[in-house]
């Protein structure tokens, strides 16, 4: 396989369409989510169209130990990663303290911890070769609190600023870390964080573009990559300069479920 790149959270949504734009270019991919069956279908459909090898590793992040476990069966099937896409998130509805703390757990987990683990795996083996690429879906939730989504939020800023400063300590290695921040994209996240009929998705984005945003950015090296030309303004430019309750106020009525 060559010009490998390893896509968490496959199956559907942006990592899907990841995938195909990877195909496309002519490189092979490694499939990683919980759904054989459509990772399967996306396996035989990538071979088929783009004539790519296409590896597929059922995988659920959320649980312990997860990334090594996917880390060492790459590893024994001596799979060269060129591109790590840590794509595979989860999102969740509700006031904090009503909410189960399990799912918060597992948030966190999914969010956090395993594109933490994976990150730092792969991304030894790029520096020595003085190669490779890593991107990292975060979200423009990254830069703001988010009641409602006070995890989630929270997990995304980790996420922004973490690609940020080891993008920095690998500069002059030949690798490059991009945060994908996407606004709201219509995919499953919005069924699956519970937040059908919130008008925060009323003019979502498609999953598509924004995956083609992200990816040109990686080739780039950019460090991040809003998709959003209309949120972009209003982070750099508007919010920053806002009341922070007024802010927050905004963002609790934007996610209310009507």
């Amino acid at each position: 396989m060559k010009n490998v790149g390893l896509i968490t959270g496959a199956s559907s949504g942006i990592g899907m369409e990841l995938a195909k734009i990877h195909a496309l270019k002519g490189r092979d991919l490694i499939l990683v989510a919980r759904r054989v069956d459509e990772l399967m279908k996306l396996k035989i459909e990538l071979e088929t169209a783009y004539n790519v090898q296409v590896e597929v590793l059922p995988m659920d992040l959320m649980k312990e130990n997860a990334a090594d476990s996917l880390f060492q069966l790459v590893q024994e099937k001596n799979i060269q990663v060129d591109y790590l896409f840590n794509n595979a998130g989860l999102g969740g509805y509700g006031k904090f303290h009503e909410r189960d703390l399990k799912k918060e757990r597992e948030m966190i987990q999914l969010n956090i911890i395993a594109l933490t683990e994976l990150t730092h795996l792969f991304l030894p083996g790029m520096v020595q070769r003085k190669s490779g690429k890593i991107l990292n879906t975060a979200s423009t939730a990254g830069f703001l609190p988010g009641p409602m989504q006070s995890v989630y939020f929270a997990t995304k800023a980790f996420v922004v600023s973490f690609t940020q400063g080891v993008a920095q300590e690998v500069c002059n290695d030949g690798v490059t870390l991009t945060a994908l921040c996407p606004g709201p994209v219509k995919t499953e996240f919005e069924k699956a964080a519970g937040m059908e009929g919130s008008s925060l998705f009323k003019s979502a984005t498609t999953a598509e573009s924004t995956a083609r945003k992200g990816y040109r950015a990686m080739d780039k090296g950019k460090l991040i990559a809003i998709s959003d030309n209309s949120l972009k303004f209003a982070l750099n430019w508007v919010l920053p300069f806002a009341p922070r309750k007024l802010v927050l106020k905004m963002i609790q009525n934007m996610q209310t479920i009507k």
